[in-house]
């Protein structure tokens, strides 16, 4: 039997945190005079009353090591609990949502997927709007600390790859660990404020920079309009643009280049090199297609690219055009590029960079088999060769991903929506991109006008899709709970 009692005080704690949290954006409503602060202050008192008392109950039963079932639940138990705590700001707001809009809007923000089902969001209250970049902001450094510490240790999806000495973890709580986290927060932090300078450098009041300065390093996408960042245009894109990148590179790198001073690693990463071959070459295509076929000018053309591009292959979902109505083989382009995702470590989404590469170097291992029989050939990734259970675990993520994605689609058709809201929607959630593709749901639309099933359908495909997959489907099996 799984002793819950480490799993329930730890998520108790989150959820006190959380209600903590709840002070700022109620500070930013009283700053502004609105009146909107008594929510948040209901909505914290109650999410602290409810994780204060979950975590004395369950104090009693700390022990010093996680099991790697508490792990499991633990990882999921936060990113699914959390989220319901989060939604009580926009239940009891000037939102008028109902519970289930409140959820997605808040698990949306949580799992940085970026979809919304709120409009009129310029007339929403200050403290609203901060807390939706809030969330997105905690979502992101939140995936850092479990894609370096938790994911590898899990074996999920072939992370074992990024395993470090450091973070030898399992559950302990161990100085190495927890000062690597420590980088990693100040990095993400730092990140955040150079953003939200720039922002305001280029013309953004101050709330708005604060704002899409937490959802453009957490590669989150909410923004603080209707028309997402179509209200920035010029250098606002080709800012976001380069924070958008920056924040989809892995952030370990990042503290190596501040401790050690070195930036060759990074430049030598392969996942970074993947991912910016693989956006140079969309980008170049797409402003050639932009030109030619649209008419817009070179500058433009290269600006709308870049911008709407790297917002879709690092999973923030901005969106500063309709791209919906480029050419067909752009919209296709867009579609898939959000299938591919940033770098391991980054708060980027979708299948990520590394797993494409390992895949393609475990087929041109097998081209090579049948060429010459009795070589010997092995995958490598990064000059190392890939072992079986990390090849195994890329190939069972990869199954797992595309059988997820067909059943999730399915689903929301069957609630009556539409092939290409279907299968965009369930691409976007999945994959935590944010818009889908289409007069509903694309870029010019939000996910307010689907049905209650069709929203639960999608909540769970965001968790799901945030947490690597197996991590929640490995919590379905019966061998998981005999263990």
């Amino acid at each position: 039997m799984i002793d819950l009692r480490p799993v329930g005080y730890v998520i108790g704690w989150l959820v006190l945190i959380l209600a903590v949290s709840m002070i700022v954006p109620a500070a930013a409503d009283i700053a502004a005079g609105n009146g909107h602060w008594p929510a948040f202050a209901s909505a914290a008192g109650l999410t602290a009353l409810v994780g204060g008392a979950t975590a004395i109950a369950c104090a009693n039963g700390v022990g010093e090591r996680l099991t790697l079932q508490q792990t499991f639940l633990l990882t999921t138990g936060v990113w699914a609990v959390l989220p319901l705590f989060a939604a009580l700001p926009f239940l009891m707001g000037a939102t008028g949502a109902d519970a289930t809009d409140a959820v997605f809007e808040a698990m949306s923000g949580l799992t940085t997927t970026g979809s919304t089902v709120l409009t009129g969001l310029g007339s929403l209250p200050d403290g609203l709007l901060l807390w939706r970049g809030m969330l997105q902001w905690f979502g992101g450094i939140g995936i850092i600390v479990v894609a370096m510490v938790f994911l590898p240790e899990l074996r999920v999806g072939g992370m074992q790859i990024f395993r470090s000495e450091g973070f030898d973890t399992m559950g302990k709580v161990l100085p190495r660990a927890a000062e690597i986290a420590q980088q990693i927060s100040g990095v993400y932090f730092g990140l955040t404020v150079v953003c939200a300078l720039a922002y305001g450098a280029a013309g953004m009041d101050a709330l708005d920079a604060v704002v899409h300065a937490m959802t453009t390093v957490s590669t989150g996408g909410f923004a603080n309009t209707d028309a997402s960042f179509g209200a920035y245009r010029g250098a606002h894109e080709y800012i976001a643009t380069v924070f958008m990148i920056a924040a989809a590179l892995p952030f370990v790198l990042y503290v190596d280049l501040i401790a050690n001073g070195r930036g060759r690693p990074l430049l030598r990463d392969p996942q970074v090199r993947g991912l910016l071959g693989t956006l140079a070459v969309l980008v170049a295509s797409a402003v050639v297609v932009l030109v030619l076929s649209h008419g817009h000018d070179p500058e433009r053309a290269l600006r709308e690219a870049a911008f709407n591009f790297t917002s879709i292959l690092t999973g923030t979902g901005y969106a500063s055009a309709n791209y919906g109505a480029w050419s067909p083989v752009l919209v296709a382009a867009i579609f898939f590029a959000g299938l591919v995702g940033g770098c391991a470590g980054s708060t980027s989404c979708s299948v990520k960079v590394f797993r494409y590469q390992i895949l393609l170097a475990a087929v041109a291992a097998q081209v090579r088999r049948i060429h010459s029989p009795h070589g010997v050939f092995r995958p490598r990734y990064g000059r190392r060769p890939v072992s079986e259970d990390v090849l195994a675990s890329v190939m069972a993520f990869f199954v797992l991903f595309l059988i997820s994605l067909g059943v999730t689609a399915v689903a929301l058709a069957l609630t009556g929506l539409d092939f290409t809201t279907s299968v965009s929607g369930a691409a976007a959630a999945l994959a935590n991109i944010g818009p889908g593709l289409g007069p509903i749901i694309g870029p010019t639309g939000n996910f307010a006008p689907l049905g209650d099933a069709a929203k639960w359908i999608l909540i769970a495909a965001m968790l799901v899709g945030r947490l690597e997959l197996m991590v929640v489907f490995v919590l379905f099996t019966s061998r998981f709970w005999r263990a």
